[in-house]
């Protein structure tokens, strides 16, 4: 048995710097706790294809290292730095990614940057929260790396960091910014003597510095540094070797009656016996901006400068040098609608041909220079995903079609296949039903087209499906027979928008043409409002905030406290629900009638908040997990629902919380999985014998018990191998295991998904695809990942 990953949905992290597009033409970004690969030329789409795990907090930087492979402690591809206060060393070529563990500092690492020096040495720096600056180099003797300096900040905190060469005599210059509107210069002399020495100081910003790159110009000795500050300017100064130390030169100049003074100053790098000198000045002030530029990154192509800058004002701008040497803007790219607050960072492909941003709720933009008319940049099919834990997910209840996953970044998201240009199926994300105002809890999805969910609040918000979705999920997967989409196109509104200091999901019939004299909503909120798409593939950011949510059409109130569970009948019909609890009234389980949108019973079984329900498959019975460490069996008769069975609290064989649970596909079976590492298969007393099943209820059949692990997810596949259940179960820890579960009781392990290719946080749940021949697993985590897997039999 093996397994492939059909999809992988992340978020990058929302911090500067957590991504890079490295020279082996993938982008790197921090997911949470780990680092995510994707491939931003798969089969003319883009692909997640591979997950780096090493770190134990949040990862808050990842730096691509150029021409490190042949170097002294070379096969280093890539450094990153964590809330955990380590920097990891990772050689990315590798199966099973070799990496090296810097740790010093006391608390997190905010930024790092890895060069190659002269000499061929691999030369790492990380600013860490703890004000300080470790300078790190390769050890021969012992074959690891060790801190060679330490610079204190006192109580000062780093933002910015560039390592680069000098010519002519070799040295590296480390430069760096702090909480202050100042750059540092410090220069480590190429002789016996490795530790940085500070040169000079530049200064001109107003604000703090949040960016910093380097670049040696075409066809020229001379360096270019670039500064982007919190001030929205940036600055490029200019580094040049002298043939001699000479005074410092005044430039005057006269405009409109004004002096304006230009200053060149200098300082002088020793190697051995020789003396390089430098003139230092300011080249330009890059002024368009009109919030915080966080980035800015460099490229030669075609040999010609170009200078990416990010901003939380929502654009990225490429800059480029006209003949007679003036910064022009030359491409504006952005403009993100919604509630988004700009981009965090930017780089640009090796080739330079491509940019790609990342923003403030963890989302990728990618921009692609037309080849045909040069000058002309076209938005990229894109990846994305959550950047909050990861709490529910469910299929398509009709046949698989697509999956839908709830965040606590107040979201769900719609994520399905769709075939490129090359005949390849790649999955993405194409709908947003839901952009909620408090971080969502659960869900189920009633059909194919209505969505019932719950997030930390007293409320079942249903959702129906529009009419221009259903068009275009149609025309993106290739759907054909589909009645109820019909149905919905027929009678449905358009679309959805979600009006200002509103949480509900207003339904949009047709869109208005506004009068000549007077304003339209849409021109006064047009960040918040809905226009029909047409879509030919997988949307952007900007079209999934504003085009793809669905209307709400009921409330259901009832419950008193915070929902925490809900399912529904495989025919839509009947919903249960569960709140957070503390007594055996709260904890009450209410269904609902689908129709009249009305309580028609209350179930009573638990003392504390039920974490999970589960109807049968076949709709006969209600399954409930409880923090009380306890389970019941609600079955179905004429008048309704009937407790069947309860477990022991005391006697019962899970001794902690009971997390989860799941039904076979044939009814005739159910798991629970708890706190205490047990998973326990309960089975009809009475197999095949419909008339006595309520009557005889279920006993226990076999127990799983995984020593030191917590069972946080369960799911049965959706058919038998040969004579036995698959069944697939999620820990704590993040790790997946695969099942085999005998009529005799035997649980027989078939396949182990570890952290790299699963979860590296607790699992929240796992789902079977229904009703398709392979067997297609979904999960979802802690850690903000959605992934399918295709399992292989």
């Amino acid at each position: 048995m093996s397994i492939e990953t059909l999809y992988t949905s992340a978020a990058c992290n929302r911090t500067p710097d957590s991504l890079d597009w490295a020279p082996d033409g993938l982008i790197y970004f921090a997911a949470s706790n780990a680092i995510t690969v994707f491939d931003p030329e798969y089969h003319g789409s883009v692909k997640i294809v591979r997950t780096l795990i090493g770190h134990k907090a949040r990862v808050n930087t990842v730096r691509a290292v150029r021409n490190a492979s042949d170097c002294q402690g070379g096969g280093i591809h890539l450094v990153s730095g964590s809330d955990d206060g380590t920097c990891i060393l990772w050689n990315t070529k590798e199966s099973v990614p070799a990496r090296h563990i810097l740790k010093g500092h006391t608390k997190g690492v905010t930024v790092v940057d890895a060069f190659v020096d002269a000499a061929n040495k691999l030369i790492v720096a990380t600013g860490s929260v703890d004000s300080s600056i470790k300078l790190w180099h390769y050890t021969t003797g012992e074959s690891a790396y060790e801190c060679f300096q330490t610079i204190d900040l006192r109580s000062g905190l780093t933002f910015g960091m560039k390592l680069f060469g000098l010519p002519r005599s070799n040295a590296t210059v480390l430069a760096y910014s702090t909480d202050t509107d100042v750059v540092n210069l410090c220069v480590a002399r190429p002789d016996s003597d490795p530790n940085f020495v500070q040169v000079e100081q530049l200064r001109g910003h107003c604000d703090w510095v949040r960016g910093l790159d380097c670049v040696r110009l075409p066809d020229s000795e001379d360096c270019l540094l670039a500064s982007a500050s919190q001030d929205t300017f940036i600055r490029l100064w200019r580094i040049s070797p002298r043939q001699s130390l000479q005074k410092q030169k005044e430039f005057t100049e006269i405009l409109n009656d004004e002096d304006i003074t230009l200053e060149e100053r200098t300082f002088t790098v020793r190697a051995g016996s020789e003396e390089y000198h430098y003139a230092l000045s300011l080249e330009s002030v890059l002024q368009g901006h009109e919030g915080w530029v966080y980035g800015v990154h460099f490229c030669i192509r075609d040999a010609r400068l170009h200078l990416l800058s990010s901003s939380i004002d929502k654009s990225l701008t490429v800059w480029t040098p006209s003949e007679s040497g003036v910064w022009v803007e030359s491409v504006r790219v952005g403009e993100v609608g919604g509630s988004s607050l700009g981009f965090y960072g930017g780089k640009f492909a090796p080739n330079g041909r491509s940019i790609i941003g990342h923003g403030f709720q963890g989302s990728f933009h990618l921009w692609r220079e037309d080849e045909t008319r040069m000058g002309l940049w076209q938005p990229g099919t894109i990846l994305g995903g959550h950047f909050g834990g990861v709490r529910d997910l469910a299929w398509d209840p009709e046949e698989g079609m697509y999956v839908m996953s709830l965040s606590a970044d107040q979201t769900t998201r719609i994520h399905a296949p769709w075939t490129t240009g090359e005949g390849k199926e790649t999955w993405h994300e194409i709908g947003r039903p839901q952009v909620h105002g408090y971080d969502m809890q659960c869900l189920t999805l009633l059909s194919r087209y209505r969505l019932a969910s719950s997030a930390e609040e007293k409320i079942i918000r249903i959702f129906q499906a529009p009419s221009n979705f259903v068009q275009n999920f149609r025309a993106l997967c290739g759907l054909t027979d589909d009645g109820e989409g019909d149905k919905v196109i027929a009678d449905n509104p358009m679309g959805a928008s979600v009006p200002s200091l509103g949480l509900s999901n207003k339904a949009v019939f047709e869109v208005e043409q506004p009068e000549s004299d007077t304003r339209h909503i849409k021109d006064m909120y047009p960040e918040h409002y809905f226009s029909p798409i047409t879509m030919q593939s997988p949307p952007a950011e900007e079209t999934l905030m504003q085009n793809t949510l669905w209307p709400e059409i009921q409330k259901l109130y009832g419950h008193g406290n915070e929902l925490y569970a809900i399912a529904s009948t495989p025919d839509g019909k009947l919903i249960a629900s569960g709140c957070r609890a503390t007594s055996t009234e709260q904890a009450q389980i209410l269904l609902w009638d689908t129709n009249t949108w009305r309580i028609v019973q209350q179930l009573t079984a638990h003392q504390l908040t039920v974490t999970q329900l589960a109807f049968s498959p076949c709709g006969k019975f209600l399954l409930a997990v409880s923090r009380d460490r306890t389970f019941s069996v609600f079955a179905r008769d004429e008048s309704g629902f009937e407790l069947l069975m309860r477990s022991d609290k005391t006697k019962g064989i899970h001794t902690r919380i009971i997390w989860c649970c799941a039904w076979s596909h044939d009814s005739a079976t159910f798991a629970t999985g708890s706190r205490d590492g047990k998973v326990v298969a309960w089975r009809q007393t009475a197999q095949g014998d419909e008339s006595s099943t309520a009557a005889s209820g279920f006993v226990q059949r076999a127990v799983l018990e995984l020593k030191n692990e917590s069972i946080t997810a369960v799911a049965f596949g959706q058919s038998k191998l040969k004579d036995r259940y698959m069944v697939a179960v999620g820990l704590d820890c993040g790790v997946i295991k695969l099942y085999a579960l005998g009529d005799l009781g035997s649980w027989d392990l078939l396949l182990n998904i570890d952290e790299m290719y699963a979860h590296h946080m607790t699992v929240k749940r796992l789902s079977f695809r229904p009703r398709v021949k392979e067997h297609h697993l979904a999960s979802c985590g802690e850690d903000g990942l959605v992934r399918v897997y295709a399992i292989n039999v």
